[in-house]
């Protein structure tokens, strides 16, 4: 992320300096070797017109201003480049704060949905997945968009919910196959919805991200609705995501299992999406961000519970 923003920072300081300086370059002035800018209000229209040949002094004056112009435009760059390091500065600092911030919250999510778990429902709802689907960034785990499209299914049926949130903060394909899926095994869910895959993309394998992927879909229910990778908006993450999200597609179409567009919803929402919708460790989804990826989920969660 440090890096991320200093590309921008000094993406930014190019621009505004490559562009001052265009504005403000002379036109056809070929100033001699002893022009010097601090001297020339000393130069007499006769010394004026000998070192600028051919050019009168108002012209000359005029380039003058063109030159300090240039000068005003590069001190108000290096304030702009000053105000962007700063900002830098405190938006990791920021950033770090956050993410022990949010890591203290995982054991209390984490006991919030294990408590839910032992309520009594007729409607199974049972969620793979990880931080996300803790609630991880949320104001409060029920926030999240387990806890969202929770909301959404009693607000749709007279039968009680009980919801079995699997989801493990941290978790990659591997940890869901190894600690998730077997408490998958000893329940009879009604509906499934599997968000996952997006820790893996950090040390990213396509090879293993297909096996593994294969290897989930293959133990959820025919009727689990599967959402695909969220944006990750920035190169190189964008671009792995974009790879997983056809390796999963093809997967999940083998085995005959829905699919929600939740990269396409999530990309959608471009910079406004990337200034609103994320906590302060620039990574988990806000109340915000949350609400999006349950958008994403509903109308699909919606179909499943017609069916019930």
């Amino acid at each position: 992320m440090r890096a991320r923003c200093g590309q921008i920072a000094g993406m930014l300081l190019v621009n505004t300096l490559l562009t001052s300086i265009s504005l403000a370059e002379p036109v056809g002035f070929e100033p001699t070797v002893d022009f010097h800018p601090h001297n020339f209000s000393r130069v007499a229209p006769s010394a004026a017109r000998t070192r600028f040949p051919g050019k009168s002094l108002v012209h000359a004056r005029g380039t003058y201003a063109q030159w300090v112009r240039i000068v005003i435009s590069a001190l108000a760059v290096a304030v702009a480049g000053s105000t962007i390091g700063l900002w830098a500065r405190w938006l990791m600092h920021r950033r770090g704060v956050w993410r022990i911030r949010l890591a203290d919250n995982i054991p209390v999510n984490s006991k919030y949905w294990r408590e839910r778990k032992k309520e009594p429902g007729e409607i199974l709802y049972v969620a793979i997945g990880d931080s996300a689907a803790q609630g991880i960034g949320a104001s409060r785990p029920n926030h999240s968009y387990v806890g969202v499209l929770a909301t959404s299914i009693r607000s749709r049926t007279d039968r009680t919910l009980r919801v079995a949130n699997l989801g493990i903060s941290g978790a990659t394909l591997r940890l869901a196959i190894d600690s998730e899926l077997p408490q998958l095994a000893k329940l009879t869910p009604d509906i499934v919805t599997v968000c996952i895959g997006a820790n893996d993309i950090a040390d990213f394998d396509e090879s293993r991200f297909e096996r593994e992927i294969a290897m989930l879909l293959d133990a959820v229910p025919k009727h689990a609705i599967v959402a695909d990778l969220p944006s990750f908006y920035f190169l190189p993450g964008q671009k792995k995501a974009r790879i997983a999200n056809r390796m999963l597609r093809a997967a999940a179409a083998e085995r005959g299992l829905t699919v929600v567009d939740l990269h396409k919803l999530t990309d959608r929402q471009g910079l406004w999406g990337i200034t609103t919708q994320f906590a302060g460790d620039l990574f988990h989804p806000n109340d915000r961000g949350y609400r999006i990826w349950a958008a994403a989920l509903e109308p699909a969660v919606a179909r499943r519970l017609a069916e019930l």
